[in-house]
């Protein structure tokens, strides 16, 4: 009997030893399940915690740009009322104006009517200065060869004042015959106002005559000066 009990004691023991080998290796297995369940835990709250963070900063930010577009809103709500202030007296100016503007459409018309006349006008007289223009143009198609008066030359005062461009100039248009100023230019190298004021003073002096016929004039020695002049050459060679 007493062995019957040491067995059964140590089969119970057995199961017992067995049972709680059993019994710690899941316990092991729960702990480790337990640390990852943990990890994956804590991992999830970090996440959640920087996303909260995010989210607050943003909240933030929004904040503050609200806080910037409602002053920006109030300010633009001052200027709309500055505005409303100064459009008031306009809306009085543009009520008169409105008021008026039955006399002015009735002015327009009158200034229309009297535009409509000035133009008929502007016709006729420009069908007039067509036929003017004709008229001139048919008389500048009459050639016209006129020569200016002679003015006389002083015997005594023919040759005493000349300058040896001058002599050229006189002998040149002797041999060559007529010729304008800038004809003359280009002989004797002159400017072009130096020439005008020499053929001026040569013609008011009596030594030329001088064609009105066309521009620029052309010059031409007179009668009498020639005579002098073919006298001059003698007594210069």
């Amino acid at each position: 009997m007493i062995e019957f009990l040491i067995v059964l004691t140590g089969i119970l023991l057995a199961i017992t030893i067995s049972a709680a080998v059993e019994y710690y290796r899941h316990v092991r297995i729960a702990k480790k399940e337990y640390e990852k369940a943990r990890e994956a835990v804590e991992d999830i709250v970090l996440s959640f915690n920087r996303e909260l963070k995010r989210e607050a900063d943003r909240l933030e930010m929004v904040a503050y740009k609200g806080e910037g577009t409602a002053a920006k809103a109030d300010a633009s709500l001052k200027r709309v009322d500055t505005v409303e202030k100064k459009m008031a007296p306009i809306e009085s100016q543009l009520s008169t104006i409105s008021e008026n503007g039955a006399s002015i459409l009735s002015k327009v018309s009158a200034v229309d009517t009297k535009i409509h006349s000035i133009e008929s006008s502007h016709e006729t007289l420009k069908t007039k200065i067509t036929e003017l223009e004709k008229q001139v143009q048919k008389l500048s198609e009459i050639p016209e060869a006129t020569i200016e008066p002679v003015i006389p030359i002083k015997r005594d005062k023919a040759m005493a004042a000349l300058t040896d461009t001058e002599v050229t100039v006189l002998e040149m248009l002797s041999a060559e015959g007529p010729k304008t100023a800038p004809e003359i230019k280009e002989r004797v190298h002159l400017s072009r106002e130096h020439t005008a004021r020499l053929m001026k003073k040569l013609y008011e002096k009596g030594y030329l005559e001088r064609g009105t016929g066309k521009i620029p004039f052309k010059y031409s020695v007179k009668k009498e000066m020639e005579k002098f002049l073919n006298k001059a050459e003698p007594e210069q060679a």
